[in-house]
């Protein structure tokens, strides 16, 4: 059963929490996603095109970034670098999720952009289109609706990820929920309060992918 102070724990950090996840669980995740997926089409272009050079600092950054992990990549630019030069903990963190986050679904768009029949490639070019006119106009968005799926899952994964961030000093939710329980000693209650609004979050953009994946649907389907 949960007793009175455990409850009014709960009822008085839940509007503090949701503050905090609104103002900077979600616009930390939004900025972070909307870098990596730069990155990823960046990344994925050049594998599919075949840049030497450029191709095999690619798979570098690839193999790097995916062989670290998150939290260590967080200390390794905000303690490291910050040893020696004045950082921001809120560009780090962005920059770090970033980062890590456009590995992965450079890799996811790659599979994709490698799906699209070449047939189609060649007959972009029998009509007079440009290779760059051929990827806007025919790869490309055949390529995002494949992996629309596998990016909108990286989305989902970010959310989630943001909470490390908590141990480079942004206050966001999770880091909130610290702070409170370090006054009113409730780290169940707390920590499952924080659990339940990710879920919800998560949830919301789960509903969202499949409105969508819907309307994808009507344009061509999603693979």
């Amino acid at each position: 059963m949960i007793n009175e102070k455990t409850w009014d724990t709960i009822v008085e950090a839940f509007p503090k929490l949701l503050d905090y996840g609104v103002r900077i669980t979600v616009p930390l995740t939004a900025a972070s996603f909307a870098f990596a997926m730069v990155i990823a089409i960046a990344v994925a272009m050049i594998r599919y095109a075949n840049v030497r050079g450029l191709k095999q600092a690619c798979r570098v950054y690839v193999w790097i970034i995916r062989g670290t992990p998150l939290l260590v990549q967080l200390y390794l630019v905000f303690y490291g670098l910050g040893h020696y030069f004045h950082v921001n903990e809120y560009v780090v963190a962005i920059a770090v999720f970033a980062i890590n986050e456009g590995a992965y679904m450079s890799e996811s768009l790659r599979g994709a952009l490698e799906s699209v029949p070449k047939g189609q490639v060649e007959a972009g070019y029998c009509v007079g289109m440009s290779y760059f006119g051929i990827m806007r106009h025919i790869v490309l968005p055949q390529a995002l609706r494949t992996a629309f799926p596998s990016l909108w899952n990286s989305l989902i994964s970010l959310l989630k990820g943001t909470s490390l961030a908590a141990n480079i000093t942004i206050i966001e939710m999770f880091r909130e929920a610290q702070i409170i329980n370090g006054v009113k000693f409730e780290p169940l209650a707390l920590y499952a309060e924080v659990a339940v609004i990710y879920l919800a979050f998560c949830s919301i953009l789960t509903l969202v992918q499949r409105v969508i994946e819907k309307r994808l649907n009507r344009f061509g389907g999603v693979k």
